[in-house]
């Protein structure tokens, strides 16, 4: 049997031309489809899903993401779809960003590179990331990632997920931990229960100079609270994602204090396509063996 699988490039041809059994063939969206599409059972994207979409693809079973995040297609997909995510593909990069930001931020480079550019030579002493005690609220993949990578410069990091599990504290808990941590660093998915998650109750709970890191949605803050903590100079940030986004110019998150603001890069990375796929085709080889994907999308995650 074989099976037709659309994907947005050559390259998720030469990806996919490896598992067998599997016809893939290139669909963009915005361009003419091709003849396949009504055949098809697959769809691999990056895209967001459209209203022409599923008259296009009457016989769409399984949709494979090439992003980690299922927002967007949350309530979209018709009943007795399946949809799975990349999760997997990302975790390294991400958190590779967060170390980036967390030691930038601590050993002052931003100052640094400022006065090279005004040729003022200024040695002085800086904070330094060891030792330090980061939350991490985001249990699994991206948090197992990140939790390596920081426990190498002598970072004691703690896990909280959805419920408490071995080494995993829940989220029921973050009220008596969050005072005790230096660092907080978001890596949830973004669903009704993490939207807003991060509010003023949530940011007073923070120690004085703490470090507020979102590297998973924009709306898992509440940007009006996180912009009164900065502009008091109490709490600083480093955000990759904001709520709204892109943000627009004039909004007060450009120009609040204690901020290190990136536009949403830390999984735009050179290899990023390639690791992807190779999700995509770990996932399809269940597919086609008559198992479920692994990163298969319950509920809302």
């Amino acid at each position: 049997m074989t099976v037709t699988v659309l994907v947005p490039d050559e390259e998720g041809v030469a990806a996919l031309s490896e598992i067998e059994g599997v016809r893939p063939v290139v669909y963009r969206r915005g361009e003419p489809v091709p003849a396949e599409a009504a055949q098809a059972e697959v769809l691999v994207t990056g895209d967001q899903p459209s209203e022409e979409l599923w008259r296009e693809l009457p016989n769409v079973k399984l949709v494979q993401l090439l992003v980690a995040g299922a927002e967007d297609w949350i309530g979209k997909v018709p009943d007795g779809v399946l949809l799975s995510t990349c999760r997997g593909a990302h975790g390294g990069s991400s958190a590779e960003w967060v170390v980036a930001v967390l030691l930038t931020i601590y050993r002052a480079l931003g100052g640094f590179a400022d006065g090279h550019r005004r040729k003022h030579w200024e040695r002085r002493i800086t904070d330094t990331l060891q030792g330090k005690r980061a939350l991490v609220i985001g249990a699994g993949d991206l948090g197992r990632h990140l939790r390596r990578r920081l426990e190498t410069f002598d970072v004691r990091c703690t896990m909280v997920g959805t419920t408490a599990r071995e080494d995993v504290h829940g989220v029921d808990e973050l009220p008596d931990l969050l005072p005790e941590h230096d660092v907080t660093v978001l890596m949830v998915p973004l669903t009704q229960h993490t939207r807003g998650l991060v509010d003023a109750e949530f940011l007073a709970a923070m120690p004085d100079d703490a470090i507020l890191v979102n590297v998973s949605r924009g709306p898992v803050v509440v940007t009006d609270a996180l912009v009164a903590e900065l502009a008091s100079g109490r709490l600083r940030a480093a955000l990759d994602v904001t709520d709204p986004e892109p943000l627009p110019g004039g909004h007060p998150l450009w120009d609040v204090p204690g901020l290190l603001l990136t536009p949403h890069v830390a999984g735009a990375v050179s290899g990023r396509r390639q690791r992807a796929y190779a999700v995509a085709v770990r996932e399809l080889s269940h597919y086609m063996s008559g198992e479920l994907p692994k990163n298969l999308v319950h509920g809302e995650y």
